[in-house]
């Protein structure tokens, strides 16, 4: 019988981390002050991240904190209706669940507003972990918000170490969100203090230049968050879609919407490959 929590069969892919709700204007371009409205959407790359798994036809679960209040049960509900487990999560009664209002305004630039102080995603503790989830991830996935302030820095690092020491692949997106710290030193600080534990790191071109210093998106800016380690370095730009680095060679990965497919370059030459569509909400 597999231990308490742990989803049997395939490979299981655990996510760790934050799961908030977002705020989004009812109306695009405008900032938040202009909103005349919001509608109220599950958020949180980490969850985003276990739901498009799910979706993908894999196992996953999620290991995090949320309030014991209307929103908290609601996102764990969320989860388990699109298949991931959710038997990692536990719930506060002395927080409440985080929330975030976000909006692109007219002149393309994002605008947060987070209502956390502390919310309770901050307030896992190491002795709250669900250890045996975490021991059966072939996967361990997560972010950098965590890292923000204890106790649940001290639950994450946990975390990384039981995963890592059962065989699991580390696998991290920093997600950037600089409001959230107390300076860009700091976040750059935290950031880079997990980066040589992991074995899959994904950055944005945004957070290419924020860890680097470099105003390049090239590859000789991107070899420069290369470890020995590693296995896989992804570098997502946007439309123009998203560079990988192996030991053995790099590329591009294209995304062409109207084609349904992804053009893959690589030095030997152009392959075309069929990509499924994953929207995580």
């Amino acid at each position: 019988m597999a231990p308490s929590g742990v989803v049997s069969g395939k490979s299981l892919i655990v996510s760790f981390g934050e799961m908030l709700i977002d705020f989004v204007p009812t109306v695009s371009g405008v900032s938040l002050a202009e909103a005349p409205g919001f509608l109220k959407a599950p958020g949180g790359a980490p969850a985003n991240v276990a739901i498009a798994v799910a979706r993908l036809g894999g196992k996953a679960s999620f290991v995090g904190k949320l309030g014991d209040d209307a929103f908290g049960r609601m996102l764990a509900d969320i989860l388990k209706q699109n298949g991931v487990s959710n038997d990692g999560i536990l719930f506060d009664q002395g927080a409440r669940t985080a929330l975030a209002f976000l909006t692109l305004r007219a002149d393309g630039e994002r605008e947060f507003m987070f209502c956390w102080n502390p919310s309770a995603h901050m307030l896992l503790k190491p002795e709250e972990l669900n250890l045996d989830i975490i021991r059966s991830a072939k996967v361990f996935h997560y972010g950098s918000i965590s890292l923000i302030v204890e106790p649940c820095r001290s639950a994450h690092l946990k975390a990384m170490e039981v995963a890592k020491q059962s065989g699991a692949l580390l696998s991290y997106d920093p997600n950037l969100r600089l409001p959230l710290w107390s300076s860009a030193d700091e976040a750059r600080k935290q950031i880079l203090s997990i980066w040589d534990k992991a074995d899959i790191v994904k950055v944005s071109d945004v957070e290419l230049e924020f860890l680097t210093g470099s105003d390049k998106i090239d590859d000789e800016t991107a070899m420069k968050l290369w470890r020995p380690n590693f296995t896989l370095l992804l570098v997502t730009l946007g439309e123009k879609g998203s560079r990988y680095y192996t030991k053995g060679q790099g590329g591009w990965w294209v995304f062409q919407p109207e084609l349904k497919y992804c053009v893959h370059l690589i030095k030997s030459g152009l392959k075309k490959q069929q990509v499924p569509k994953v929207t995580a909400f």
